[in-house]
């Protein structure tokens, strides 16, 4: 026994010396981090890097491939997609980070209530929960807009975010049903603490790590439909610039050989969501990190 112990001291003394010689941005995103934040940092700034109105249609100069005057050169209608790529890159991630909170919000609050309800209504709601899961998220978002009428920022924001909160809700009501017998809930509740009370100050702390990799990726999600959505031609209108609405002229720019209408913003595009699906794995394995050690 005093071997196996000496053993374990060990095997102590060594994983902190790693711990301390680990230089800090090792096994971290570093590169995924700056590129994203240079990308939205360039959104933010749009008008300090444009080179041209990008709601400019210089018919002159429509279908111009890569140049000193555009540097990415123009799309169909004349616009500069330099100036288009930083400009509707704002109205792409305005609309990940909205429709994010609203998924967040709403399955905070569910599955919170889910999970302090009695066993019956807990079952109700995740039975409820499931056939959402298993319906498409994409269908629902192409009938929810149908529904709504014509696309803009804001409808195409509400429309993702309310159809994509189920996961983290039951995420969200798993955590809960196991703090809700925890001492200091229930004497808050003794305390006459309401529902919105405990949530915010004893359940969300202990739980908005385990959503925090959802959440991102929800982002990625969000970003995903709408540039599909724009791309089916259902979703932004081409006058409201953004990377999907930028993507929707793909058909004309095959039929025209103009590859930089779709390689530009496409790339732009799949390197931001690479960013953050790389952000939202480092996440989720030092949530996971963070659990082991308990």
């Amino acid at each position: 026994m005093a071997g196996e112990f000496e053993f374990a001291g060990i095997k102590e003394i060594v994983r902190a010396e790693s711990v301390q010689k680990k230089k800090w941005y090792e096994g971290k995103p570093i590169l995924s981090m700056l590129l994203l934040g240079l990308i939205i940092a360039g959104c933010l700034n749009c008008s300090l890097i444009m080179t041209k109105d990008p709601s400019y249609m210089d018919l002159q100069n429509y279908n111009v491939p890569p140049n000193r005057e555009f540097l990415f050169g123009t799309d169909t209608m004349g616009r500069d997609i330099f100036s288009m790529i930083w400009y509707g890159g704002r109205i792409s991630l305005f609309i990940g980070i909205v429709s994010t909170v609203i998924s967040t919000v709403t399955a905070v609050i569910f599955g919170a209530f889910s999970g302090s309800a009695p066993v019956w209504a807990d079952r109700f709601l995740m039975r409820l929960t499931e056939i959402l899961l298993s319906v498409p998220g994409l269908l629902t978002v192409i009938f929810m807009q149908a529904v709504l009428g014509e696309a803009n920022v804001f409808s195409i924001s509400l429309v993702i975010g309310i159809t994509s909160w189920m996961s983290i809700a039951k995420i969200v009501r798993t955590e809960v049903r196991k703090l809700r017998s925890s001492e200091y809930v229930i004497a808050a509740r003794c305390m006459g603490g309401n529902f919105f009370y405990i949530l915010r100050a004893h359940l969300a702390p202990n739980f908005v790590s385990s959503i925090m990799f959802m959440a991102a990726m929800n982002v990625r999600s969000a970003i995903v439909a709408e540039s599909t959505l724009s791309f089916m031609g259902i979703g932004l209108p081409v006058e409201v610039i953004s990377w999907g609405s930028m993507l929707s002229l793909a058909e004309n720019a095959l039929l025209a050989n103009s590859w930089w209408m779709i390689l530009i913003p496409g790339g732009f595009l799949i390197v931001t969501l690479l960013c953050i699906t790389d952000i939202g794995n480092y996440l989720r394995k030092n949530m996971n990190r963070m659990e082991s050690n308990l």
